[in-house]
């Protein structure tokens, strides 16, 4: 072999060694600005050196490349899995969210028009991810990284898919920057900026009165898995914070998600005396989440209230189930794949996320709902005046997914203008309020009240009104444009080539010979 042609073949390992060294630490600077980590100046930095990488890659170095990327943004953020199914995390992350993030680098192009290709594909990926498959997995998203940060503002706008898409381009704006392309790179940061500070300035409406809340945390083990014991401790060690509560003190009393878990109907079983004596004491609501088992095979999640003279009222089922937490899709095919699955599916709800109170209209998500602005968006359509979401983080291994679940109900306040608290029986518990700014926060394991005077609101957001429709139609025609400008331009081509070669372009009709 010529001398020449061994150096170019090392030339070329070297750069391509170099490129997956890129994409790692691309992928890396995401996941590390998303919580618990939440360094959120990284995010911009990882999706600048993403797009860096891709600088006139070929269509499967840049799908290489960029599952790179997503490797490294996807397995440290979601590591918490590893503990519940080890065979469903390497599914997802090697399978799944990586090879998602491949196609978005295939979608995109190796040249400049990837500084808005990415962006915007990257906003239609994540909506995606919030409707499929199962209904969506809506888990380490752009917008999460930006929930301490300045940007947050404007999901106030256009919600968690266009906070998403504000780092991406302000990634693409980084790199322009680098680039020296200062005009292009300063136009972005100026709409970025200029979203923010309008989400920021957006009224929050007029107040129907205040509410005093207290949020129960009844505290024990973390990783605790419900088959490793009995319900009784929980709702004890939550009876006994609860005693702390002074009568009169509080307008409503929160607590998490299912720390009632019975067999067949709630409203006969003594724990349900309990509950009823102790609204009683505390002459307020309690709205707590109640687990009914109905069989050997199905069991419903839901909250109610329970109010001080004894009634228990204004039910909500849980709509959004955990695929694999609390049913498994495709049960045959998934069931002898992997062990420690749920043995019962739960039932989904089909009411609406409200529920009426003597404090108040509230919107209720339950949990993973959550992470789903749209459950929160039918809650507050319907009247709620502020959120609550009952919640049980208590099974999962190390603190991710209860990270990430506090920077969602911080977008989710910001979306709906609204206060937002939320309840769980091992932490976190947190009060937030309608700008997103966390108020309040327990700490894991520890049993403790969280009180706070809220006000009961009545604005709205645009994000309220419009739900995805502003930053999927942004995303929507910024590819469409691209794809017009392209075939645009590939006709032009054709059609000079055509009369080069004395053909003859017919609009609607094939090609003719002369």
């Amino acid at each position: 072999m010529p001398v020449m042609e061994q150096r170019g073949e090392a030339a070329g390992g070297t750069h391509w060694a170099l490129q997956v060294v890129v994409a790692v630490l691309a992928g890396l600077c995401v996941c590390f600005s998303l919580p618990p980590w939440g360094w959120w100046p990284l995010a911009f930095v990882g999706i600048a050196t993403w797009l860096w990488v891709l600088d006139d890659c070929s269509p499967v170095r840049r799908f290489a490349l960029s599952y790179l990327v997503g490797v490294a943004w996807f397995a440290p953020s979601l590591v918490w899995m590893w503990r519940l199914t080890a065979p469903g995390y390497v599914a997802a992350v090697f399978v799944g969210w990586a090879g998602l993030v491949g196609l978005v680098g295939v979608a995109s192009s190796g040249d400049q028009r990837r500084f808005i290709l990415v962006p915007a594909t990257v906003v239609l990926l994540e909506w995606g991810l919030l409707h499929a498959p199962f209904g969506g997995v809506p888990l380490s998203e752009l917008a999460a990284s930006q929930a301490a940060g300045p940007l947050r503002p404007i999901a106030t706008i256009g919600g968690q898919l266009l906070l998403g898409g504000a780092v991406a381009a302000l990634g693409a704006a980084l790199l322009l920057a680098v680039r020296g392309r200062w005009r292009a790179s300063g136009s972005i940061l100026l709409a970025v900026v200029a979203v923010a500070l309008l989400g920021a300035a957006w009224p929050l409406g007029s107040s129907d009165g205040t509410v005093r809340v207290a949020v129960v945390q009844g505290g024990g083990p973390q990783g605790t898995r419900f088959a490793e014991g009995d319900t009784g401790p929980v709702l004890t060690r939550h009876l006994a914070v609860s005693a702390t509560i002074e009568p009169g003190s509080a307008d409503l009393v929160i607590w998490p998600e299912n720390v009632v878990n019975v067999e067949g109907a709630f409203i006969d079983h003594p724990f349900a005396t309990k509950m009823r004596q102790e609204a009683a004491r505390l002459e307020a609501p309690i709205l707590v989440g109640v687990v009914e088992g109905l069989s050997t095979t199905e069991f419903v999640n839901y909250v109610v209230v329970i109010n001080p003279d004894g009634t228990i009222t204004g039910r909500y089922d849980k709509e959004r189930r955990v695929p694999f937490g609390e049913y498994v899709p495709l049960r045959s095919l998934f069931g002898p794949l992997a062990s420690g699955l749920p043995p019962r599916d739960q039932v989904p709800g089909v009411g609406t996320a409200m529920v009426p109170t003597s404090a108040g209209k509230v919107a209720v998500a339950i949990s993973w709902e959550v992470f789903f602005s749209r459950r929160v968006r039918e809650g507050v359509r319907a009247g709620g005046e502020f959120v609550a979401n009952p919640t049980n983080g208590s099974s999962y291994w190390l603190t991710q997914i209860q990270s990430q679940q506090v920077a969602q109900s911080r977008l989710r306040a910001t979306e709906s203008g609204r206060w937002l608290v939320q309840a769980a029986p091992t932490g976190f518990s947190a009060v937030v309020d309608p700008r997103g700014e966390l108020e309040q926060r327990s700490d894991i394991s520890t049993p403790a009240v969280l009180r706070a005077t809220i006000e009961r609101l009545n604005g709205t957001t645009p994000a309220q009104a419009t739900g995805d429709l502003i930053p999927v139609t942004l995303a929507a025609g910024a590819v469409g444009s691209l794809l017009t400008a392209e075939w645009l331009r590939r006709r032009s081509a054709t059609e000079r080539g055509d009369r080069m070669t004395g053909r003859t372009w017919r609009w609607g009709s094939p090609l003719d010979r002369p």
